[in-house]
């Protein structure tokens, strides 16, 4: 009884050190005497027993978090920059030669890129400008990824954690911001209805009656309101004679 148990397991062994069965996403990367055959999936794999040695690579897409990085601005500012890349295996084969551990030298390349690429750029440009460094990135690593088989997609700036003083000084920039667009506007405004007063002084002058019909609009304007008291005004035209004598005595 015990016999057969132990063939049984021998058995077990021997048989799964020939026959590997690969998920639809995975690749395997058979080695024969230490040289590199092929790499095949998904499926039923068949191996020649202590002679061929195979390797799993995962072909989907990987998101790998890039640790935050202290770099310092073109500017001088020191800020702390995380980041994510999406890759992806392209070669399986090229991934396991290659390099020794794919995702190790990834996150090592990642991170120096990130403060190279930062460090080149402005404070304003880190903020404003992330789609323009995202792309830059995406086409360093990947060229630096190539050889390794390895297909760069999309990488993304997560966070970008500035000081508290820095922090406060751009509270206050944009504090002033605000109140400099207000005053503009404010001064438009003033500007436009200057304007408009200017214009209705020039119609007045050209068409002295337009203010006798403006006096009869505000009469109507204040009779129409619960007022004890009634303005009148008196017609221009009944001074004008007065004012004629007024000026030849002067000259």
């Amino acid at each position: 009884m015990i016999t057969g148990i132990v063939l049984l397991v021998v058995l077990a062994i021997f048989i799964s050190s020939f026959l590997k069965v690969l998920n639809e996403y995975e690749r395997g990367v058979i080695f024969r005497l230490g040289r590199v055959i092929k790499a095949k999936g998904p499926g039923l794999i068949v191996l020649i027993p202590f002679i061929d040695k195979m390797v799993r690579v995962s072909m989907r897409l990987v998101a790998m978090d890039v640790d935050p990085q202290d770099v310092i601005s073109r500017d001088n500012v020191s800020v702390q920059v995380n980041a994510v890349i999406y890759f992806r295996v392209i070669d399986p084969i090229k991934a396991i030669v290659e390099v020794e551990n794919y995702n190790y030298a990834m996150a090592q390349l990642a991170q120096t890129t990130l403060r190279s690429v930062c460090g080149q750029a402005d404070l304003d440009e880190l903020l404003s400008a992330r789609d323009k460094i995202n792309t830059h990135l995406q086409e360093i690593l990947d060229t630096h990824t190539d050889p390794w088989g390895i297909k760069v997609a999309t990488v993304e700036l997560k966070h970008i954690d500035l000081p508290q003083e820095m922090q406060r000084a751009m509270a206050k920039q944009a504090e002033a911001e605000r109140e400099r667009r207000a005053k503009v506007i404010n001064a438009e405004g003033e500007y436009q209805a200057a304007t408009k007063l200017a214009e209705a002084a020039e119609i007045i002058h050209s068409h002295p009656m337009a203010l006798q019909l403006r006096y009869l609009q505000t009469m109507r304007e204040m009779a129409a309101e619960n007022n004890t008291t009634t303005i009148f005004p008196l017609p221009l035209d009944l001074f004008r004679p007065f004012l004629k004598t007024a000026e030849k005595k002067e000259s």
